[in-house]
């Protein structure tokens, strides 16, 4: 199974302005030497060693990811911004998908907005099934893409496309088998664990963690137990996190303290805060390295989202 990273923003498209640019490659210029520069070679080493937040692009867009069992079945979840860059590609590769998978942990519009600039979905000979364990899924997605929102329906789609109710788990999408859970978030939002040949991970956006999650009962037990690595909402700083209780979000050290506590392997911090740039983010991911050494966990691994970021399972 493959995993792949297309939006892994929160809340809002948060695209790189003039003086992050600016900032970055002055950041970079400071740091070269003559020596960098006699050779290829030489140039090369010193890009290798510049830090990631200088050398990385965490990326803007809003979430969206794929997954691609071993039978190359085309999941995606959530139809963010990253859903346009998706289906770009897939154009650009030439590669001629004819039924997707689109599963929804919710529908606040940064994880729908991008379905109507889904260019597979104007190709004839497609199908596109919609799943959410929310009953109102086709509505809410309606609702939002039409006028005077959006100046066409999603009748303008020429793909054939189906509404699934997610009512009982699990759900097998081709050799994928799919089950949910409901999660904090307001208006309520559902994490995704995806499993295949005895394999599995989460997928938890939005995700507000609090004491229930934390619960050794049966039905946490056999979501959260055994997985190989949750992909899971840290949204903010332990600070932030304090000032901003039930806006349905997630800090970094309370993610890395719920994986330790389900004794999950390795976790990736998803849905980043639009207001922090890549520096701020790596400076989180520090903070809960510096904390799981400081609890004694040598065996946790933690790692950030960053578009077009792919994962093998």
């Amino acid at each position: 199974m493959k995993i792949k990273f297309w939006g892994v923003r929160g809340s809002i498209p948060t695209p790189m302005n003039q003086a992050q640019l600016q900032g970055r490659i002055a950041a970079i210029v400071q740091r070269i030497q003559p020596s960098d520069l006699v050779s290829q070679e030489s140039r090369d080493i010193f890009i290798a060693g510049l830090p990631a937040y200088l050398s990385e692009i965490i990326g803007g867009n809003t979430t969206c990811i794929e997954i691609r069992p071993s039978d190359d079945t085309c999941i995606i979840i959530d139809a963010g911004t990253g859903i346009r860059t998706f289906g770009n590609d897939l154009l650009k590769r030439r590669e001629k998908i004819k039924k997707f998978h689109i599963f929804f942990t919710h529908f606040h519009m940064d994880h729908i907005t991008g379905l109507p600039f889904f260019e597979p979905a104007y190709k004839e000979g497609t199908e596109i099934h919609f799943y959410s364990p929310q009953k109102h899924m086709e509505k809410a997605i309606n609702e939002q893409i039409r006028l005077p929102y959006f100046p066409v329906t999603l009748d303008a789609f020429m793909a054939k496309m189906y509404f699934h109710y997610l009512k009982e788990s699990p759900v097998n999408i081709g050799t994928a088998q799919i089950t949910w859970r409901g999660v904090k978030h307001p208006g309520g939002c559902f994490s995704y664990k995806i499993t295949e040949n005895n394999k599995s991970f989460i997928f938890s956006t939005d995700t507000e963690l609090i004491q229930r999650d934390f619960r050794r009962n049966e039905e946490n037990t056999k979501f959260y137990k055994g997985i190989e690595f949750i992909v899971i909402d840290s949204q903010y700083t332990l600070s932030e996190s304090i000032e901003k209780i039930d806006w349905g979000h997630s800090s970094n050290s309370l993610v890395v303290d719920f994986a330790l506590s389900w004794d999950i392997p390795k976790i990736i911090f998803f849905h980043h805060e639009p207001k922090h740039e890549d520096m701020m983010i790596y400076k989180m991911l520090k903070t809960a390295k510096w904390y799981k050494d400081r609890v004694k966990s040598s065996r946790l691994e933690i790692g950030v989202a960053k578009e077009e970021m792919e994962i093998e399972l």
